[in-house]
C-alpha cells in the first residue's frame, strides 16, 4: 500500500488533467498560449495554500520538455541558486533545452538573495516560476518584480472542487479498489470548509474514508462521517458559497442598521461555519470607513486593532478582539459622507482626465508662466485658514456633506462656520 498521502497521488500528470485555474490555462488563456507557442517567461504564481500552485509549475515544465529544478526559500539560499545555474548550463549545453527553476515560498528570499537572481532570468539561463501566499507587490523587490509576470491563481469553485474529489474517487488507484458514494451535501461541506484548498479537501476526504465503516456496498461518506473528522467546526453552510456571502451581507447590514446583538450572531455564525475570520475583520475595515467615517474615526482604529489581534492571537481567543469591535461598530454613529464623497470625486475624475494644478499650488511654477494668484500660508491667518482656490479651474464643486452625528456634527459646524469668514 502507498504510504503517499492521496493529494499527492492524484496529481495530475498533464494540462489536461488540471483543475481550475481556467483564467490560466483555459482556450486561448495565458498560459495556453505561451505552451502553444513553446515559449515561456519567468513569472510568480500568487495564491492560497493548496491551489496548484507547485502542480501547475511542474506541467509547465513537462508540457515544454524543461528540466524542472525545485527549491524552496525556507531552507535554499544563494548556493543552491549557484548550483542550479551550473546544472541549467549544462543541461542546455548536452540537450539544448531550457530548464524552469520553481521557487516556493519565494517572498521567503531576502533582497540580497533575489537579486542573486537577476542575471541569470535576464540571460535566460533560467526560468523562473515562483510561487508565494503573499502580495508579490509588497514581498519581492522591484528589480526582480520587474522581470516576473505576476498570475493570481484563485481557490477552487465549488463545481471544480466535486470534479477534483469525484476524479480521485474513481481514479486513485487505492480508492478506485472500493466502492466510494459522497452525497451532495458532504461535497458542499467540504468545498466550504477547505475554502478552495485542494490539498486540504483531499485531506479531508482521505480522513472521512479513514474512518468510516466499509458495509456490503462500499464506502458511504454522509454528513455522520464528516462530522467525525470535523468534529465542531462542521457548520452548515450552502453551495458556491451563496449563504456565506448572505450571512456577511447580513452582519455588514446589523452593524450599519445599529443592532449589535444581529452582528455578533451573524459573526458568530459566520466564524463557526469555518468561514476565514480575516474575511469578517477585512468588512469590518470596510465598514468602519463606509459606513461610519468621520462621525466616530476610532472606528477604524478599532477594527485595525481587532484584526491584528486576532493574527495574534488565533482562534478561539481571537474571536473576542472580533466581537468586541462589531459591538463597538454597532453601537457607534453613522455616516456614510466620506463614501459618497469617494463616488462622487471617481464619478467626476471621468469626465475631468486632463486637470492642471493652479500655478499657486505647483511645487515649481513652470518657467515663464505668469499669474496673478500667490500662494497663501493659511497659518499667517486667525483660524489657519484663508479663502484661496485649491481645485482645478472648472472644478468648483463641494464633494464631502458631513452629517450632524458624532464628530461629524461638529466638522459640519466648522466648515459652516469658514465658509462665512471673509
Amino acid at each position: 500500500m502507498s504510504l503517499a498521502p492521496l493529494a499527492y497521488r492524484v496529481r495530475p500528470q498533464n494540462l489536461s488533467e488540471y483543475i481550475g485555474q481556467k483564467h490560466l490555462v483555459g482556450d486561448d488563456k495565458i498560459l495556453s498560449r505561451m505552451i502553444a507557442h513553446h515559449q515561456v517567461v519567468s513569472m510568480v504564481l500568487y495564491g492560497d495554500p493548496g491551489v496548484g500552485k507547485t502542480t501547475l509549475a511542474n506541467l509547465i515544465a513537462k508540457a515544454l520538455d524543461y528540466q524542472f529544478i525545485s527549491l524552496s526559500a525556507v531552507t535554499a539560499g544563494t548556493k543552491e541558486i549557484k548550483m542550479a545555474v551550473t546544472n541549467a548550463k549544462a543541461y542546455n549545453g548536452e540537450t539544448q533545452k531550457g530548464t524552469i527553476l520553481f521557487l516556493d515560498e519565494i517572498h521567503r528570499f531576502n533582497k540580497t538573495q533575489q537579486d542573486a537572481l537577476l542575471p541569470h532570468v535576464e540571460n535566460g539561463t533560467l526560468v523562473l516560476i515562483g510561487a508565494t501566499t503573499e502580495n508579490p507587490f509588497f514581498a519581492i523587490n522591484n528589480a526582480l518584480l520587474s522581470r516576473l509576470t505576476v498570475l493570481r491563481l484563485k481557490p477552487l469553485q465549488y463545481e471544480d472542487m466535486a470534479v477534483l474529489i469525484n476524479n480521485a474517487i474513481q481514479k486513485d488507484s487505492i480508492l478506485s479498489q472500493d466502492r466510494i458514494t459522497i452525497s451532495d451535501e458532504v461535497l458542499e461541506k467540504i468545498y466550504h470548509f477547505s475554502a478552495g484548498d485542494c490539498r486540504k479537501a483531499l485531506n479531508l476526504l482521505e480522513s472521512m474514508i479513514f474512518v468510516c465503516d466499509k458495509s456490503a456496498d462500499g464506502y458511504y461518506l454522509n454528513a455522520r462521517v464528516l462530522q467525525a473528522v470535523l468534529g465542531e467546526k462542521a457548520h452548515y453552510m450552502d453551495r458556491k458559497g451563496d449563504y456565506f456571502y448572505d450571512q456577511l451581507s447580513a452582519f455588514h447590514k446589523s452593524v450599519r442598521g445599529s443592532d449589535p446583538d444581529a452582528a455578533i450572531f451573524w459573526l458568530a455564525n459566520m466564524i463557526e461555519s469555518g468561514a476565514d475570520p480575516l474575511v469578517i475583520a477585512r468588512r469590518m475595515l470596510c465598514i468602519a470607513s463606509e459606513d461610519i467615517g468621520n462621525a466616530d474615526p476610532r472606528a477604524l482604529s478599532i477594527a485595525l486593532d481587532a484584526w491584528q489581534s486576532y493574527e495574534r492571537l488565533g482562534l478561539p481567543e481571537g474571536r473576542l478582539p472580533l466581537i468586541q469591535a462589531a459591538i463597538y461598530l454597532a453601537c457607534a454613529p453613522k455616516s456614510n459622507a466620506s463614501y459618497m464623497a469617494y463616488k462622487a470625486v471617481f464619478k467626476d475624475l471621468k469626465n475631468y482626465a486632463n486637470v492642471s494644478v493652479p500655478l499657486h499650488l505647483r511645487n515649481v511654477k513652470p518657467a515663464g508662466e505668469k499669474t496673478s494668484a500667490k500662494y497663501q500660508y493659511p497659518h499667517d491667518y486667525p483660524n489657519a485658514y484663508v479663502k484661496q482656490q485649491y481645485l482645478p479651474e472648472g472644478v468648483q464643486k463641494q464633494y464631502y456633506h458631513p452629517t450632524d452625528r458624532g464628530l461629524e456634527g461638529k466638522i459640519q459646524e466648522k466648515l459652516k462656520y469658514l465658509k462665512l469668514l471673509k
